[in-house]
């Protein structure tokens, strides 16, 4: 497949909008990827990366090695997940403490319209596939109610919390960082972001050194899941397409409680900067929200939503064209 410089560029953008999306809990990346049309390219890649490239390279060279894995494709996509999560860490995580709603209502009509778009691709429905979409819609329901725990400071934990987020990141419907918060390591995974960049600025090395150290067991338990759930999705979309959309669009009919603007804090905990924070909430109507409910606002931002993901079907229909 030949591509232009202008072409890698714009795989790097819808990186930074997968890399937003990953940011926030009950938002998945995945979904971006699929919505933009470089889902399944993107599983193919991954999957081909193994230990016959170095083979390959031994063999053949690095370039011939380094086309095997689609290796530019990769490059630019990944490029622009690190720059936004980087960037946007303190944003995402300002607008979750001073706007709430109106970045809930975004990201509500993102996958609102997303829902539509993955389901749209489903051909010769059945009961099959109609059974497949309820029951996990239920089961992504109950997900989306569980209760955070708090996170031991093993190790180890860390790898298993890196390995579990990474397969729900690249999985349509499923919000990695929603399982982070589930395992009580969102906030470990957002300070550990900006602790990184922060200490790197301004050469605090032992801010930077701690933080390295969460990141690279995050990491390494990312890379491993990656690496394994890549297969099972590849395999998934060339043997059981139909299955597999039913179940991503189950998974993300579930998530919309996780994302539904207007809650109801039932319980809160304080946590390692001492700050109050929401540990247990519910979805509420705008009617019964204590305070400014900020309706029309809110439903601008739906909108807004909503047209970016028409937005980024267009630039998906032109995939191969690229």
């Amino acid at each position: 497949m030949q591509r232009r410089f202008l072409d890698y560029l714009i795989i790097t953008f819808k990186g930074i909008a997968m890399g937003a999306a990953d940011v926030v809990p009950g938002v998945s990346g995945g979904t971006i990827a699929f919505i933009s049309g470089i889902y399944e390219e993107l599983i193919e890649s991954i999957d081909k990366v193994n230990l016959g490239v170095l083979k390959t390279w031994k063999q053949h060279g690095f370039k011939t090695a380094w086309t095997s894995i689609n290796g530019t494709f990769l490059l630019a996509l990944f490029m622009g997940i690190a720059i936004s999560i980087l960037s946007l860490a303190k944003l995402i995580k300002w607008l979750l403490h001073n706007e709430p709603i109106l970045l809930w209502s975004f990201f509500f009509g993102l996958v609102l319209a997303s829902i539509l778009y993955i389901a749209k691709q489903i051909n010769g429905w059945s009961t099959k596939l109609i059974l497949a979409i309820v029951v996990t819609s239920i089961l992504s329901y109950y997900i989306t109610k569980a209760e955070p725990f708090a996170s031991p400071d093993s190790p180890f934990y860390l790898l298993f919390c890196g390995f579990i987020a990474i397969i729900a990141m690249i999985l349509p419907g499923v919000s990695g960082a929603f399982i982070l918060l589930i395992l009580g390591t969102y906030q470990t995974a957002i300070d550990t972001i900006n602790n990184l960049r922060d200490g790197l600025l301004n050469g605090n090395m032992e801010l930077f050194k701690e933080a390295l150290l969460n990141f690279i067991l995050l990491a390494v338990g990312a890379v491993i899941g990656l690496k394994v759930f890549s297969k099972a999705l590849n395999w998934m979309f060339k043997h059981q397409k139909n299955l597999t959309l039913a179940i991503l669009t189950g998974f993300m009919i579930g998530s919309l409680n996780k994302i539904w603007p207007w809650k109801d804090i039932l319980k809160t905990r304080i946590n390692s900067k001492g700050e109050v924070v929401t540990l247990l909430d519910k979805s509420i109507l705008p009617s019964s929200y204590k305070g400014d409910s900020q309706l029309i606002t809110a439903l601008v931002f739906i909108s807004i939503g909503f047209a970016t993901i028409l937005i980024l079907e267009r630039l998906g229909r032109n995939k191969n064209k690229l």
